[in-house]
């Protein structure tokens, strides 16, 4: 299981930090930044929302809650979702049914 504090050490390093760095960012101390990497202490929201911001990821990834870490990145899909949540049950089921089928065609090459 890949966890909190690997995600977290993943992302840093992927960025070319250390985590001396990645604390000087975050305006606290490498240890706090080892510890989250070793899953011995977790952050606050407010300090997880930084960390995504500064290493370019999101809360969605290093939580576990999604494998891809660009998932939620996009802007206009994410408007895109917010538009479709506010649409009528009928029309968003339709809306969705389609999306579905396309998806399925496209992953058979019948499009």
């Amino acid at each position: 299981m890949v966890t909190f504090g690997k995600r977290l050490r993943e992302c840093r390093e992927a960025k070319g930090l250390s985590q001396q760095e990645l604390a000087k960012r975050m305006n606290t101390s490498y240890t706090v930044i080892g510890k989250y990497e070793r899953d011995e202490m977790k952050p606050s929201i407010d300090v997880l929302k930084k960390l995504t911001e500064e290493l370019d990821s999101t809360v969605s990834y290093l939580m576990g809650e999604t494998d891809d870490a660009n998932l939620f990145k996009d802007k206009k899909m994410l408007q895109r979702l917010q538009d479709i949540t506010k649409l009528p049950e009928l029309e968003k089921n339709s809306l969705l049914l389609t999306v579905d089928n396309f998806i399925k065609a496209t992953k058979f090459n019948l499009l």
